[in-house]
């Protein structure tokens, strides 16, 4: 992708060669490979497993509506699960040496709802190179509900914003199924953007047609066929499983990169960064909870963003011991680590950056 916005060449080459040759130095003496293992291919089957078993149960179990709901609820927890720890790793091509193993489970982007393509422009392209770039980072230009940066427009009901913003998190997958791969589609063929190769119109928009198709007869339409659900029981259903998906999705990005530590990078007036572009991931991203072996092992290690979003190619099955390197290296070079103890710590600091920037900037 071209663009006139470059990062600084000069700045903390000392910190980034120190850095580098010492998680290198880590894989070459443990001598490991940088991509999943057994454990993320047990990891695997338990998250396609949260995600699909109570979907079997609620074709072929005569449970009732209510049990079923629950279920639902589950798979969105499955979904989230799958999302995190088997699409991102795929997509990144860090789960395995083997790029048709990447392929398949990058592609399980499709029983979430999203498409490859778009979802490795808006994240590996343009989220992961332009971290919290007001008008570059998708991430963080959300439309005009939800003012995440200064540069943002203030409007009156973005003093709400605080409070209303976590039910519009429920929205993201749901939002992919219906309309963000046709926006997504037409803007990045229009502007040529791509992570690899360009894909051919035709057969990306083919793709988005008929993955959606198959979408609605998978989740919505079997459902109503093979059970004993009302149509309007089914969409409450998916809506459920949907909207939990999306909450935990959205909530573990959030608290990564829009919390009062992490900045909001301007450019200069020649349209250049101050910093490189891996210091630029230190001053915009946070950690949270790394210490709890739960919240690590489900969100796929998206709990430590500084590590995955300096090495993105890494699998996040070894975030836990780079860690240790990345923040000894930052400390040593008097580089910021941003980190949270806690995800309810993580959770409020969000909670008062929404409020702070809700607030009328005049005012603020």
């Amino acid at each position: 992708m071209a663009s006139p916005i470059r990062f600084s060449r000069t700045d903390s080459k000392d910190f980034i060669r120190t850095l580098n040759k010492r998680v290198n130095t880590y894989f070459k003496d443990n001598q490991i490979s940088k991509t999943g293992n057994w454990k993320l291919h047990v990891k695997t089957v338990v998250m396609f497993s949260l995600f699909f078993v109570p979907y079997i149960l609620i074709l072929f179990t005569p449970f009732s509506p209510w049990i079923k709901l629950g279920m639902s609820i589950l798979m969105g927890v499955g979904m989230a699960g799958v999302g995190m720890n088997i699409m991102h790793d795929g997509n990144h091509g860090s789960y395995s040496k083997k790029k048709w193993v990447n392929k398949l489970m990058g592609g399980s982007i499709y029983i979430l709802a999203g498409n490859v393509y778009n979802w490795q422009v808006q994240h590996n392209v343009l989220h992961h190179t332009y971290t919290n770039v007001h008008g570059h980072d998708e991430d963080i230009s959300v439309g005009q509900i939800v003012r995440f940066t200064p540069e943002a427009k203030w409007r009156k009901f973005h003093k709400f914003q605080h409070i209303y913003s976590f039910f519009l998190y429920g929205l993201l997958t749901i939002n992919w199924a219906i309309t963000t791969d046709f926006r997504q589609s037409r803007k990045y063929l229009k502007q040529k953007l791509s992570y690899g190769k360009l894909p051919n119109p035709l057969k990306q928009w083919s793709t988005v047609a008929i993955s959606k198709v198959v979408y609605v007869l998978l989740w919505i339409v079997t459902p109503i066929l093979l059970t004993e659900l009302t149509w309007w029981m089914v969409i409450i259903g998916f809506v459920a499983m949907h909207f939990t998906a999306g909450l935990i999705l959205s909530v573990v990005f959030q608290l990564a990169h829009v919390t009062e530590n992490t900045i909001m990078p301007i450019p200069d007036e020649e349209l250049k960064f101050e910093h490189a572009w891996i210091t630029h991931q230190l001053f915009t991203t946070a950690n949270f909870s790394v210490h709890n072996k739960f919240v690590s092992w489900f969100t796929g290690g998206l709990n430590q963003q500084v590590e995955h979003h300096i090495f993105p190619n890494i699998s996040h099955i070894h975030y836990g011991k780079i860690r240790k390197i990345v923040k000894q290296t930052a400390e040593e070079f008097n580089l910021p680590y941003f980190e949270y103890k806690s995800t309810r710590a993580a959770i409020i600091s969000h909670y008062r950056f929404l409020k702070e920037l809700g607030n009328q900037p005049k005012l603020a």
